[in-house]
């Protein structure tokens, strides 16, 4: 189809799920324009763990957790900081929290994680190949650490739920985990190796990568600010200050910034930002062949970006508040504890916004009220490993195609 007489959309955000979602509605004919503020990648999709995490699709929202909220928030190292002045904001979002802890509420949101984290190794592999890129995917696994048996046990909730989906994971004693990784203390006794949990080169260049292939082959990215929307019976247009771009369709997918432009449009929704904090050690001393993680100490690391990335942690505090680079220093700290060895020299800090619905599932959905808009947010710490699921799936909604699992549990109005 000439793009002069495709069907035009414009895709609003620019990290690797807008990015992925913009090439994917490409190859089926759409005249596309991709639209960030910032350049593109530079979010989220810069800073994230560079996983492929495909195990981790446990819902934050179960008892186990709001259970220990209380005692984080009073614990300034805690895994979980809540601002004294967000505090009020969040109280809505945190009922919805509670509300989606039930058992029958926990069941279905299992499955709507596992059913895109099923689809999304293989689907990223696809993708990776597809744009030249698939040696940037390693072929290593991640460790989950356990320092003894009753952090093994305390974790066995997340184990059972593999078994339940039939996840690949293996028991590992402290000599394998030792050939494994020697770096890794033998103060860890256990470990679970994901076989399936990949890492990627840099996250970053998976974004630069889509999107050079999305212009190169006629696609339009823009840098400017959304302000506002025209439309009637249906969506019609983008405002861009004084300027309007006219589209047969939008779709959002700003992160954490959805929320804002979702008001725009009367239709808000119950999307917070889990400020997620890293450190690049460029000059770690060490050298890994998996990522790591220790889930009594929230904390993961990852060889990505030519170095050593740490990160962890979840910080409440809205989009506006300045960063607190003493998160970014507990996790190095704790990090340093499974890898004696590692040095932290020639670093960087950096500070990102996770999008987050209450019930830890995203937003791909339909507009309930306005036709021609679409919602793609809400991925949480899994932006990269759903990306290029979700771009298959809302290639599908978009196009009037039947995806290739029930979207329902991903509508905006389940809230």
């Amino acid at each position: 189809m000439d793009a002069s007489q495709a069907t035009s959309t414009i895709v609003v955000g620019a990290g690797v799920i807008g990015a992925a979602i913009a090439h994917d509605l490409q190859k089926r004919g759409r005249a596309v324009t991709l639209i960030d503020r910032e350049p593109p990648g530079s979010g989220a999709s810069f800073g994230n763990m560079a996983s492929i995490a495909v195990t981790e699709f446990m819902p934050v929202a179960r008892p186990a957790t709001w259970k220990q909220i209380p005692g984080w928030m009073m614990d300034p190292e805690g895994p979980v900081r809540v601002s004294p002045r967000y505090m009020p904001r969040l109280i809505p979002w945190f009922i919805r929290f509670l509300a989606a802890s039930r058992p029958s509420a926990m069941c279905r949101l299992e499955a709507a994680g596992a059913a895109l984290c099923e689809r999304s190794l293989a689907d990223t592999r696809a993708l990776m190949a597809e744009i030249g890129i698939e040696d940037q995917l390693s072929q290593t696994g991640c460790l989950s650490l356990y320092a003894n048996e009753a952090e093994f046990q305390a974790d066995r909730e997340r184990i059972d739920m593999l078994d339940r989906f039939r996840f690949d994971y293996e028991v590992l004693d402290a000599p394998a985990i030792s050939r494994l990784e020697p770096e890794i203390t033998s103060q860890i006794a256990k470990a679970v190796l994901l076989p399936d949990s990949r890492t990627v080169t840099d996250p970053l260049k998976i974004v630069r990568r889509l999107v050079e292939r999305f212009e190169a082959l006629g696609g339009v990215v823009r840098r400017a600010d959304v302000t506002g929307f025209e439309r009637g019976e249906r969506i019609s247009g983008v405002r861009l200050g004084t300027e309007v771009l006219r589209a047969d369709g939008v779709v959002l997918c700003a992160g954490a910034f959805t929320a804002r432009l979702s008001k725009l449009l009367d239709e808000p929704m119950p999307l917070e930002t889990e400020r997620g904090y890293h450190t690049q050690i460029m000059a770690p001393g060490i050298e890994m062949a998996h990522s790591i993680i220790w889930p009594a100490k929230a904390f993961m690391v990852s060889p990505t970006a030519d170095g050593i990335r740490v990160g962890g942690t979840v910080e409440m505090a809205g989009l506006d508040a300045p960063p607190d680079y003493r998160r970014s220093k507990i996790t190095v700290r704790r990090a340093r504890e499974a890898l004696p060895n590692l040095k932290v020299e020639d670093f960087t800090e950096w500070m990102g916004h996770r999008p987050a619905f209450p019930d830890t599932i995203p937003v791909m959905s339909a507009s309930a009220k306005t036709p021609g808009v679409f919602y793609a947010t809400g991925h949480g710490h899994l932006g990269l490993t759903y990306a290029a699921t979700c771009a298959h799936l809302m290639g599908d909604l978009i196009t009037a195609n039947r995806p290739a699992i029930d979207m329902s549990p991903y509508r905006i109005d389940r809230f």
